[in-house]
């Protein structure tokens, strides 16, 4: 009897070793896994329209308050990726959540292939419905906090990427202002 009673103990602790065993390589398997899972995303482009929609209703309820907001990236303005943009009617840029930005003449915003977008930009706007430019452009690093409404502190262009990457831009002309929201 006590011969069995060892016995069973033996078998418990291996059954009780290997689900432990079992368990560890669960962990060890998922946790990348999981991290991928929720590694923030590039912004998509429904997120980008959406976001420009907000955009246009703000401009128009307090055109000083949400140029304010666009380039801190509050209110919603900032999520991942995604941000609001606006040229004024001099055709320079006064909201970008990039400070080096601002101030910037479109005629003068080109992309590594040459392409005048900021021109483009200006050109294809129409009050209403949204056009479409693409160009190449440098990524901000996507933010990892992924909540609607929190300000994401990119800092100057050094922080962004250095190779440029396909960008295309919603813009939209709203009165004196053509702003847009680009995806990547």
């Amino acid at each position: 009897s006590q011969k069995f009673e060892r016995e069973e103990e033996a078998m418990r602790r291996r059954t009780f070793t290997t689900m432990l065993a079992g368990l560890a390589c669960a962990a060890a398997l998922s946790g990348p896994l999981l991290a991928q899972a929720q590694a923030p995303k590039a912004g998509t482009a429904a997120e980008a329209r959406a976001m420009l929609k907000h955009a246009v209703r703000a401009l128009r309820a307090d055109k000083k308050k949400a140029l304010t907001a666009f380039s801190r990236g509050a209110d919603g303005f900032s999520q991942r990726d995604l941000y609001v943009f606006c040229f004024g009617p001099d055709g320079k840029l006064d909201a970008h959540p990039n400070p080096t930005m601002i101030g910037k003449d479109a005629s003068l915003l080109k992309d590594k292939d040459g392409k005048a977008f900021g021109l483009e930009m200006l050109q294809v706007a129409q009050p209403g419905p949204f056009a479409e430019v693409t160009y190449w452009w440098q990524q901000p690093p996507v933010s990892g906090d992924g909540a609607y409404g929190e300000p994401t502190l990119w800092g100057g262009l050094e922080n962004w990427s250095n190779d440029p990457v396909r960008k295309t831009s919603y813009v939209t002309r709203i009165d004196d202002h053509v702003c847009g929201v680009g995806y990547y």
